[in-house]
């Protein structure tokens, strides 16, 4: 082997070794290995930084938009809420999770449905005594498979279909549910794997963080709106029971009180509820559709609501406010927030908002602007100052929106009118032109540090082709195991299914791809079932939980060790490799 080669190998040996035993962030590592190579003059800058050109990188890029969108109106957590309903054993309640999400996964990036759906099932998993242990890794696995189900279900399939394009210079691109030949099969057996052996495989374990009782208890008000879907439902129906963390004290109709709301009782418009609860249930009541905070404060605040957020502040024994009711002191006008809770020292306040009489040490909950929080920092007004993360309310009259943007993306790929990059953005677009989502809240949804890495593998995959080590290996596994295709197939499934599972899937997928094609070139036939084995081996990361993005997403909420992702992960990932083999050859042939 010649001294490029060489340092070829050894540049993706050190780069393994970085993303497996020193855990670094895959973005540096991956840059670092490609800056080397650049510098040694083994690719040149022009080829090595066309990876970040690549058509299936500025896809993932704008579907990361398309999801904001999604999340910003509650396009699917609140549909969520209401699919999963109320759970008869622990399989129905892993059923209920996992087909879908295994839907979503298909037509969303998986990484963004996991991202939504896990606070709605952790809430509904609280709700109804389960163990997130058992339903956080099949939610996971779920993404995973379902994503495998069409081309846009995974950033990774969408890298290697640009890989594919650029390889064959668009003659053999996947079409929109090209890949369901495998991942159809894949998920309805691993679903079925999962249902049937996942109570065993997965012990009951408790988070690593845990959610620990809050001292604050808040007296939140809200109103049931004019139009409200909430409107003739009852109190059950609603999800207004069994919130976690909070509960239905009484409603208030009409200046008549109903205290010891039975769970049949019918809401009705302008209908005022009283909760007590934490914080974290205070933001998930402004996300439900229908209910406003019933506030009597004096005064609207500047600007729409959706570009709102919450706020804790401690009221200072120097406050002027202090011993005046909060419609009294005009607080609204004043600061131009409005106080929506009030907590004291563990006290349960029977008043409405505007009568309650701030006292030094009181918690406001405020819904305000978020400069509120740098113009407060240091008045003497308030001892501390905090954002509650997450807590602006969703734009819900926009969800159908949403909904029918993505519907309308995912019907004009699969009957070819548009290529997914177009569709794509044409569909991000649209999000941020109907105010589905801000501009700025699309910049922020883009996580740069996942392109950066798909972006360098792609160039030390180029690094690969351009100094032959490629060919080499090629040669090489040819050389040992013959010209049996099927068997070499099977082998660079096994070595991709392995890498993946340590230094994450777009990684693997970028550094693999260049030896499944010199290898085919080798065995001298089709390049397609070579492509397709690297495409699903990368993406079915289900082994460890570094592998994939939603699989270390659980790892900490769920509570689990490493050993669980290998005992159950293990044997799914050897079944989706039997089903690879046997299919793809069958539908590509050699």
């Amino acid at each position: 082997m010649d001294g490029q080669i060489l340092l070829t190998l050894g540049v993706i040996a050190a780069t393994t070794y970085a993303l497996v035993g020193l855990r670094a962030a895959p973005d540096l590592v991956l840059l670092g290995g490609l800056t080397i190579l650049i510098v040694a003059g083994v690719v040149q800058p022009r080829d090595a930084l066309a990876g970040f050109a690549n058509e299936g990188l500025i896809t993932v890029a704008v579907l990361y938009v398309v999801a904001e969108g999604l999340r910003q109106t509650g396009g699917i957590s609140f549909i969520g809420q209401q699919l999963l309903g109320q759970p008869k054993s622990l399989r129905v309640a892993q059923s209920k999770i996992m087909l879908p999400t295994a839907v979503m996964s298909a037509f969303i990036n998986n990484t963004p449905v996991v991202a939504m759906v896990l606070p709605v099932i952790n809430d509904w998993a609280r709700k109804h005594r389960l163990s997130v242990s058992h339903l956080f890794l099949p939610l996971s696995y779920a993404a995973v498979l379902g994503g495998l189900c069409t081309l846009v279900g995974t950033s990774t399939t969408l890298v290697v279909n640009g890989l594919l394009i650029e390889e064959t210079n668009g003659k053999d691109a996947l079409g929109m549910f090209d890949i369901a030949w495998i991942g159809v099969p894949a998920t309805a057996v691993g679903l079925i794997y999962i249902l049937t052996f996942g109570r065993w495989l997965l012990p009951e374990r408790k988070p690593a963080i845990t959610q620990l009782d809050d001292p604050r208890e808040y007296s939140v008000e809200m109103m049931v709106d004019r139009g409200s879907p909430l409107v003739g439902k009852t109190i059950a129906e609603a999800g207004l029971r069994n919130l976690p963390g909070m509960y239905l004290m009484e409603i208030d109709r009409a200046g008549h009180v109903m205290a010891a709301v039975a769970s049949t009782e019918r809401l009705e418009a302008d209908d005022r509820l009283i909760f007590v609860g934490v914080v974290e249930s205070v933001v998930d009541l402004r996300k439900i559709p229908g209910l406003k905070p019933a506030t009597d404060q004096v005064f609207e605040i500047d600007g729409p609501r959706t570009e709102r957020c919450l706020v804790e502040a401690v009221v200072s024994n120097s406050c002027p406010l202090v011993r005046m009711t909060i419609r009294e002191s005009r607080f609204r006008s004043r600061y131009n927030a409005a106080v929506i809770a009030v907590a004291r020292n563990g006290q349960r306040i029977r008043k409405k908002i505007g009568d309650i009489e701030l006292m030094p040490g009181d918690t406001v909950l405020l819904e305000t602007h978020p400069s509120f929080v740098e113009l407060q920092r240091n008045s003497r007004d308030f001892f501390l100052v905090g954002r509650v993360e997450d807590s602006s309310p969703p734009r819900h009259e926009r969800a159908w929106v949403a909904r029918a943007i993505l519907a309308a993306m995912v019907v004009v790929v699969a009957f070819e009118q548009l290529s997914m990059l177009k569709a794509a953005l044409l569909a991000a677009g649209l999000m941020i032109l109907t105010r589905c989502c801000r501009g700025s809240e699309a910049r922020r949804s883009i996580d740069w540090g996942v392109l950066l890495a798909m972006g360098a593998g792609l160039g030390i995959g180029r690094a690969l082709q351009a100094s032959g080590a490629a060919h080499e290996i090629a040669i090489s596994l040819v050389g040992l195991l013959g010209n049996n295709p099927r068997l070499v197939l099977a082998i660079i499934y096994g070595i991709t299914m392995i890498f993946t599972n340590l230094i994450t899937a777009k990684a693997a997928a970028v550094l693999f791809f260049p030896i499944a094609i010199a290898t085919a070139h080798g065995l001298d036939v089709s390049i397609m079932p070579f492509a397709i084995a690297v495409m699903v081996a990368s993406a079915a990361s289900l082994a460890t939980p570094i592998g994939y993005q939603t699989n270390l997403m659980v790892y900490g909420p769920g509570g689990y060790r490493f050993s669980d992702y290998l005992r159950l992960g293990g044997p799914l990932s050897l079944l989706v490799w039997a089903i690879t083999i046997l299919i793809a050859p069958e539908v590509w042939p050699f």
